[in-house]
């Protein structure tokens, strides 16, 4: 059986068999990872993924899950980032307004 040696930032070096691992493998290549839990301190554990560690994990009998990633999350935002206030004020309006069901009811009407 193949051995996967690793290191649990708790423990040091631990050894992992295949069925041990989580490999997922992104479609933008700096968000693969692989994930197990340390079998002496049962911390999770989480490193990233080049495509080193992806072709050594995978020769190890490790399986890839694949995970695309959505478009929307790479999209060059453009403008001020919404401050803590900008985020109260819209959640204080959603209790007070249903935008949807005004929506709804003006095309009933026409």
């Amino acid at each position: 059986m193949t051995t996967i040696k690793a290191s649990c930032p708790t423990c040091g070096e631990v050894e992992l068999t295949p069925a041990d691992v989580a490999l997922m493998v992104c479609s933008h290549a700096p968000l693969s990872y692989y994930a197990f839990t340390c079998g002496t301190c049962s911390e999770e554990v989480g490193k990233p993924a080049d495509d080193h560690v992806v072709s050594l994990l995978v020769s190890g009998g490790v399986p890839a899950q694949v995970w695309e990633m959505p478009a929307e999350a790479l999209e060059v935002k453009a403008g001020p980032s919404l401050s803590y206030d900008d985020l109260l004020d819209f959640a204080l309006e959603l209790g007070t307004t249903d935008f949807l069901a005004d929506a709804a009811a003006s095309r009933v009407r026409a």
